[in-house]
């Protein structure tokens, strides 16, 4: 049979781990911590703006104003919303309406901690991950101005925090993704009644100009789920913040390992050579779904793993 490996003995111990944090759950000193990497997701040049509750920093995440500033022809990667259609059809070829970039913005995050959060392979689970990607988030938007709002799953039930710019605010939600990620742990249950209800929320409380994150694994969300992040897609710009695990993406060293669920105990064997073949090909398929499910409707994918640096590896722009 070969030396039996178990997952879980390889658990936390290769990649570095952080100095105030177990990997286990995101603690609130993990969450105030990365702060310092938010220098890194903005960019310091000064723009014109009339808005009366503007900052001196260009937000990291644009989208469309409310003024117009010109109409050039169409160019790749536009928002097929701003097309004039009088000039198009004068011209006789595609013309966009270009907006001056509004400043009083709102960004939200939808995190997911819920069970299916609960995995990783290195240094700390994806949850903890997720939480600190959103807590760096409402790093930036505080720091850009930008009102900043959240909504928490835990897999049964929902926080939900409307958009503000204040830093106890801010405080208040870190705090509170802090608490849920620790007794996230204990939890077994997914309501998918409960995660529609909390997707639907920001639908109704996100408004057109705002930028959302959903931070999830994206495991288990089907098409009646799609349809609900189709919805939001059209009234806001979407990112979907994809967080793996590098054993999901590939077979883990050739070897024989024990995976047990609801009881049920299974034998795998990672050096057969075909089985190593369709475990990166689930997991590639899987992927390729969702980057054209962004394509055709327009929101943005981000792939993010507990391995990768802020600095560098979560791109936004």
């Amino acid at each position: 049979m070969g030396k039996l490996k178990k997952i879980t003995s390889r658990l936390f111990k290769t990649g570095s781990k952080s100095k105030i944090g177990n990997g286990l759950y995101a603690s609130l000193e993990e969450l105030m911590d990365v702060r310092k990497f938010a220098g890194y997701l903005q960019t310091s040049r000064k723009i014109k703006s009339f808005s009366t509750q503007v900052g001196d920093i260009k937000s990291a995440f644009k989208g469309r104003g409310i003024e117009m500033e010109e109409i050039r022809e169409y160019a790749f990667g536009d928002d097929v919303r701003d097309i004039d259609w009088r000039v198009t059809a004068r011209k006789e070829k595609p013309y966009t309406k270009i907006y001056l970039q509004e400043r009083d913005r709102e960004i939200y995050v939808w995190l997911d901690l819920s069970p299916l959060m609960l995995f990783g392979s290195s240094r700390e689970l994806k949850a903890v991950t997720a939480a600190k990607v959103a807590a760096l988030l409402g790093w930036v938007s505080l720091n850009n101005k930008d009102r900043f709002g959240c909504v928490i799953f835990d897999g049964k039930q929902s926080w939900m925090f409307k958009a503000k710019n204040n830093r106890a605010y801010l405080a208040a939600i870190l705090k509170k993704t802090a608490e849920i990620s620790r007794t996230a742990l204990n939890n077994t249950e997914i309501s998918d009644e409960e995660k529609r209800r909390s997707v639907k929320w920001l639908q109704a409380n996100a408004k057109g100009r705002a930028s959302v994150f959903l931070i999830s694994s994206f495991n288990g969300w089907g098409s009646e789920f799609d349809r609900d992040i189709a919805a939001l897609a059209r009234k806001s710009r979407l990112f979907l913040v994809n967080v793996f695990d590098r054993l999901e993406e590939r077979a883990p060293v050739a070897g024989q390992y024990m995976a047990e669920y609801n009881g049920q105990k299974l034998l795998l064997d990672s050096a057969n050579k075909t089985y190593r073949k369709e475990y990166a090909a689930y997991f590639a398929q899987k992927h390729k779904q969702r980057a054209e499910f962004c394509r055709h409707f327009g929101c943005r994918l981000i792939d993010f793993s507990p391995e990768m640096s802020f600095i560098g590896g979560l791109k936004i722009f």
